[in-house]
């Protein structure tokens, strides 16, 4: 399995230690990812706010940079899946593809002719990996851990993904900690926003979304929260203690990347999937998977 990989802004900076993780799963699953020299944002709402128009450009240029390699893009992050499959499928029209391509042909782009897919890291580990290879490759399984899913507001809101989850009420994130040899655990605020793109001009509202999702996760049962998304994994993170505050509740929720999640079930180090970055200790997974390990043949 080879995928062109986007990582996005997030996982390539703020939060590395996400493209560190999918990097470990990946050679672990025989996933070969092939870096996109040259691609930029998706523009993540602010572009495709202010200029709809360059950031369809922006990502067609991502979409050619693939085609160019043969192959589909994987990404790790559920706002850059949203926009640049959104562009995919507003690339599929001949119109708006040959607009497009005359703006990639003035900065010397290849032209995109349409077709690449965009699957997020969720969607080719449980479709293009499978269940039961996931399932033989599992070397500490995540049991005696309650594992609340945070999807987000992105994920499931592209096209097509209503072909292999239900965005109002998914399974996939709960389909996959159980392969884990988790506990799935729902609660209600699992598809709501994080509010990261408010964080610039009202960090304050962010704080208490976060605070009331966090809080719902920790009142159904859970230990720790997974998320697909580098975005909210930033903001129930690292703005987990202004949360506590804001809300006058004790959090501690450890929150881990679906890559970081994946990652610890294979056996593989926690130091190599950066969890020592975390602003909320994610030291008491670590200490509850410490003598489960099973390695298999």
């Amino acid at each position: 399995m080879r995928y062109a990989y986007f990582p996005g802004c997030a996982a390539s900076g703020s939060c590395r230690e996400l493209d560190d993780a999918t990097r470990g799963v990946a050679e672990d699953l025989g996933i070969e990812l092939v870096d996109l020299a040259g691609a930029a944002c998706c523009g993540a709402g602010i572009l495709q706010e202010t200029n709809p128009e360059g950031a369809l450009a922006v990502n067609a240029h991502t979409l050619s940079l693939a085609q160019t390699e043969g192959l589909d893009v994987l990404t790790v992050c559920g706002t850059c899946q949203l926009h640049l499959a959104r562009a995919a499928r507003s690339l599929e029209d001949p119109k708006t593809r040959a607009r497009v391509n005359r703006v990639l042909e003035k900065a010397g782009q290849d032209p995109y002719r349409g077709g690449v897919r965009v699957r997020h890291l969720l969607q080719v580990l449980l479709q293009d990996v499978g269940e039961r290879k996931l399932a033989a490759h599992v070397r500490r399984p995540l049991d005696g851990l309650a594992v609340g899913a945070f999807y987000g507001c992105n994920l499931l809101r592209d096209p097509g993904a209503d072909a292999y989850d239900t965005p109002e009420d998914p399974t996939s994130i709960e389909r996959l900690v159980a392969l884990l040899g988790g506990n799935a655990v729902s609660f209600r605020a699992r598809t709501a926003c994080c509010g990261f793109h408010a964080l610039a001009v009202r960090e304050d509202l962010v704080v208490r979304l976060s605070a009331a999702g966090l809080a719902e996760a920790r009142d159904a049962g859970a230990t720790m929260v997974a998320t697909p998304c580098p975005l909210c994994h930033l903001v129930l993170d690292a703005r987990q203690r202004k949360a506590a505050k804001a809300s006058g509740q004790t959090l501690n929720v450890p929150i881990l990347h679906l890559s970081q999640l994946v990652g610890l079930a294979l056996g593989i180090d926690p130091g190599r999937l950066g969890v020592d970055r975390h602003v909320v200790p994610v030291t008491p997974v670590i200490e509850k998977l410490e003598d489960r390990e099973v390695v298999k043949a």
